[in-house]
């Protein structure tokens, strides 16, 4: 009892001011309507697509939820720490609680209830980023391989004859790719070596060239065994697999050389297996492709190993 005869202890208060500010704090860490610029990337390198800042905002996302939560967390331990410690002066065992419903179920309700938003937001940013309802502008066949990159550009090249549609050395492409290739397209293509480096940049492995502001799809393909197509600042990577093709798309909005790597462990010499990605003017671009076909790199390299018996009824069920 209080000196003035009150039963309200001197703490209460204090306790009230410290569920108000965590309170606070939690609706000024989720309820802002700020965007990904508004915040540090926490690691990620700046989006160079159009696509990067969705990934780059789920990040964000996901660090803010998880600050929250840490918050919240590291508020009720120091609050049970400091005004639920033992009393000098009283040596009695306090009242012993053997289940608290409400909190028991608090706490199996809200971890549900963080991992569904999560989940909402994953799943819609994963769909929305593995759409291929566009028809790219350019597609480009990436054939990884122990221990570097070709690329097949799937393109109408002056000086280039043959089809896409119909070449064997894209037989493990499947038809649901091929029918978004252009018609006649003979293609020209480049490929890799470890010790190849970037003449601007000098970073090893070989260069790809990519258009600006030009919708690029990417099918993946390997010849052995799985990589995985990484270029860093598009914040998107996806494995290549052998006997089965996955394919993304992009839309490059900056202009530069950047890094790009292999980032699944893919035998003894996978950390050699770096490329780099050059964005250039559409012109500039075109003007590549022909200076390709000009050297003698026309037609496709041999994109991979055929398809799989699950990937053909995969195949076979999206007809």
């Amino acid at each position: 009892m209080s000196p003035n005869g009150s039963d309200r202890s001197p703490r209460r208060p204090m306790r009230r001011k410290l569920l108000q500010a965590l309170t606070a704090g939690l609706v000024l860490a989720t309820a802002t309507g700020c965007t990904y610029k508004d915040f540090p990337r926490l690691g990620m390198p700046t989006p160079t697509t159009e696509e990067a800042p969705r990934i780059l905002s789920l990040w964000q996302g996901s660090w803010a939820a998880a600050l929250a939560v840490g918050v919240l967390v590291w508020g009720l331990i120091l609050w049970s720490a400091l005004f639920h410690r033992r009393s000098r002066t009283k040596v009695e065992v306090p009242p012993q609680t053997r289940y608290n419903l409400p909190i028991e179920a608090l706490y199996t309700v809200v971890p549900i209830i963080i991992v569904s938003v999560l989940f909402y937001f994953t799943a819609r940013d994963e769909s929305k980023l593995l759409s291929l309802d566009k028809k790219p502008d350019v597609t480009v066949n990436v054939v990884g391989f122990q221990w570097s990159w070709c690329f097949n550009y799937i393109e109408n090249v002056e000086g280039s004859t043959g089809d896409a549609k119909t070449s064997k050395e894209l037989d493990a492409v499947p038809d649901r790719y091929k029918k978004d290739f252009p018609d006649n397209a003979g293609g020209v293509y480049t490929c890799g070596t470890p010790g190849e480096r970037n003449p601007q940049t000098n970073n090893p492995g070989p260069t790809l060239w990519l258009p600006k502001g030009k919708t690029v799809r990417f099918v993946l393909t390997s010849r052995d065994v799985i990589h995985s197509f990484w270029v860093l600042p598009f914040l998107m990577k996806q494995d290549v697999i052998p006997g089965h093709t996955n394919a993304f798309q992009v839309t490059p909005n900056a202009e530069g050389t950047f890094r790009g790597k292999c980032a699944e462990l893919c035998g003894v010499d996978h950390s050699r297996m770096l490329f780099n990605v050059k964005v250039v003017s559409p012109e500039r671009y075109e003007q590549h492709l022909k200076d390709l076909a000009k050297k003698g790199q026309t037609g496709y390299v041999p994109a991979g190993i055929a398809q799989t018996s699950h990937e053909k009824n995969r195949e076979t069920n999206n007809l």
